[in-house]
């Protein structure tokens, strides 16, 4: 629903009960085509050897089971909680550490990160440690660990300086600090629910010996799809059509050569959305409000979801095609000098009258999602159906090599 990204090939594939969907991966400074398989998608992004694989074998005149997708590897470059195929669940969890001396709480930071990188490696391993883990078809679990600017001000650490000011106060938020901000932001996903919850426990039990509190918690799940097609959210609408290409990638996701080339930051806002008014409207009325049609996803300027959108586009009488209060034009990158963000976003559902989307994207400099969001902000037509209630950005560490820990960067 948020930050229209444009451009659609190249996305990293979203690897579902149903199969592996087109929606982009990204890792290695690369972005492999839709369609590959995770295990291939891994190798080629760089994001540290796969390991796992097929199982299956012939005997006895039985036919073969279909061979098990490998697990997605902790280790590598990068955080797989980017790089690896978006998975059909996820659990946030963001964590504040105790006031504390500089020195006292960069130890305390470094053993919480010593232990989470235990926590998350061992999830993601082939043979867990936590019984309860080794059950059922392959998890196919990912994570990331990221740095709030709070936190990183407090103890001096060494993130992008774009991180430090956080994001500003936009128009129309309506924010509730218990849900958002913290000085550590964990994200889990996988097939499904039940590793999440069993590891968010585990992170939970780290944060607790580290002298670390549970700040705020949030799960989010995606559409079933078919044939490998986008998710759509809860206004009905597909949701994350266009995400960045390789190149693009490189400019507006990852950070630049250096330090920082292997991190990212994200952005996430937990953004309620008002089903049943928008279920009320016409549906021409929706899709100008969208900018977009609800059947296949296209433009209205276009024929086929992926089609890029045409933001000049007139009617005979001198209209936009696509209104320009539509969700679609104002989140253009024509209006932001080509800016894109790897937008991968989760629906909720915390009970009647609370649904939304979790918004999770991905950009190198947190101005890009500002610059973004004050245009939505200032015109969009989606404001009468949607409300921001959390926020949070936090800088998405480099990944961990094989023996090392996440989070070593910090204390340059």
């Amino acid at each position: 629903m948020h930050a229209e990204t444009g451009k659609a090939q190249d996305q990293p594939p979203t690897v579902r009960s149903g199969g592996v969907d087109r929606r982009g991966l990204l890792a290695g400074g690369a972005v492999v085509a839709a369609g590959l398989g995770a295990g291939v998608t891994a190798l080629a992004l760089g994001g540290g050897n796969v390991r796992g694989g097929s199982r299956a074998e012939g005997g006895h005149g039985r036919t073969a089971p279909p061979p098990e997708p490998p697990a997605v590897p902790f280790h590598g470059v990068r955080q797989a909680g980017v790089t690896a195929p978006q998975e059909p669940a996820t659990q946030l969890l963001a964590l504040d550490l105790a006031p504390a001396a500089v020195s006292d709480g960069r130890a305390a930071l470094r053993g919480l990160l010593g232990a989470l990188t235990g926590v998350l490696a061992g999830a993601a391993g082939a043979d867990p440690a936590d019984a309860r883990l080794r059950d059922g078809g392959p998890a196919r679990f990912s994570s990331l660990v990221g740095v709030g600017p709070g936190l990183s001000a407090r103890l001096g650490l060494n993130v992008p300086p774009a991180l430090l000011p956080g994001l500003p106060e936009f128009p129309g938020d309506r924010l509730d600090p218990a849900r958002g901000g913290g000085d550590l932001l964990v994200q889990l996903c996988a097939a499904d629910r039940w590793p999440l919850s069993v590891v968010a426990e585990q992170v939970e039990a780290a944060g607790r010996a580290a002298g670390a509190t549970v700040r705020w918690t949030q799960s989010g799940f995606l559409a079933r799809t078919a044939g490998g097609a986008t998710p759509r959210n809860l206004f009905g609408f597909k949701d994350g059509t266009a995400n960045p290409d390789a190149a693009d990638a490189g400019q507006w996701v990852w950070g630049p050569p250096g330090p920082y080339e292997h991190g990212t930051v994200l952005v996430y806002r937990r953004i309620r959305m008002d089903t049943a008014a928008f279920a009320a409207l016409p549906g021409d009325r929706q899709e100008q409000v969208m900018g977009r049609r609800a059947g296949d996803g296209s433009p209205l300027t276009g024929t086929a979801e992926h089609d890029e959108p045409d933001t000049y586009a007139k009617n005979p009488d001198g209209s936009y095609v696509i209104p320009a209060t539509a969700h679609v034009r104002l989140s253009s990158p024509r209006l932001d000098g080509g800016s894109r963000m790897l937008r991968r976003g989760y629906s909720y559902d915390d009970g009647p009258g609370d649904r939304g989307l979790l918004f999770c994207a991905f950009v190198r400099d947190p101005a890009q999602f500002t610059r973004v969001q004050n245009r939505l902000a200032a015109r969009d037509a989606l404001n009468a159906f949607v409300e921001h209630t959390a926020s949070a950005v936090a800088y998405v560490l480099p990944g961990a090599p094989e023996g090392g820990t996440l989070g070593e960067g910090l204390f340059v």
